[in-house]
């Protein structure tokens, strides 16, 4: 069985995206697809202590264009974004062991497009801080010709899938026949149950990017991704 996760590259996401990837054999970056403004791909929440803030790329405002072929800008952007999450993680119990390995991709490299910066931070992070060795693709390696639900049953066909792991919110758009009618069998992922951690500024809040958790727990992250599923069926 070839259990395969399909998202488009988040900018630093939520730990819910990293539960998906350790989840999966094979996990396909979907860049190849329209670029959606006011969403995941050049943004996500920082918690600080004036509460939740974004933190965005800026990419302009031109929407008919893929994710893979949104360039980044030239500028100062990077930099300032490194400066907003030291203000808010700097006391973190963690963020001096983190600080070196962000800053590589904040302020020692350059990069060309979203696709490029996302993709990079998240494998990293992955693999790096949190220990997942899924392998990694990129849908643009393959020649589909569907639209919509139907290029994702296409793409999971080319990589031989025979589950379908995917974000609840999905269910908006997706339905099971497609998948079904090809042999693939679609599981909803369930994000219920993250245990907290502890976390600054006030009431506790789950959907900020992924900083938050490793800057706060260290070693200890994939605990409250994964682990405490797994500490729970050893209990049982």
């Amino acid at each position: 069985m070839t259990r395969v996760g399909i998202i488009q590259s988040n900018y630093i996401p939520w730990k819910g995206y990293f539960d998906i990837i350790h989840d999966v054999d094979l996990f396909v970056f979907y860049d190849d697809v329209q670029y959606t403004k006011n969403d995941w791909r050049n943004r996500n929440r920082l918690k600080t202590e004036y509460g939740e803030r974004w933190l965005t790329i800026p990419v302009g405002k031109r929407w008919s264009r893929r994710i893979c072929d949104v360039a980044l800008p030239s500028g100062e952007w990077a930099r300032d974004h490194w400066r907003k999450i030291e203000a808010a993680y700097r006391r973190a119990p963690y963020f001096e062991a983190y600080r070196a390995y962000f800053e590589e991709f904040y302020l020692r490299r350059q990069w060309s497009t979203l696709s490029e910066f996302n993709q990079a931070l998240v494998t990293g992070i992955a693999r790096d801080l949190l220990g997942i060795t899924t392998p990694y693709v990129d849908s643009r390696r393959f020649p589909l010709k569907q639209s919509k639900g139907g290029r994702v049953v296409e793409l999971l066909q080319h990589v031989g899938a025979t589950t379908y792991v995917s974000g609840p919110s999905a269910k908006a758009y997706i339905t099971d026949e497609g998948f079904l009618a090809a042999g693939i069998t679609v599981e909803w992922k369930d994000y219920q149950g993250y245990p907290e951690y502890s976390q600054f500024h006030g009431p506790f809040v789950h959907a900020v990017t992924v900083l938050d958790l490793l800057f706060h727990t260290g070693p200890n992250a994939p605990y409250y991704i994964w682990g405490w599923r797994q500490a729970r069926r050893v209990a049982a």
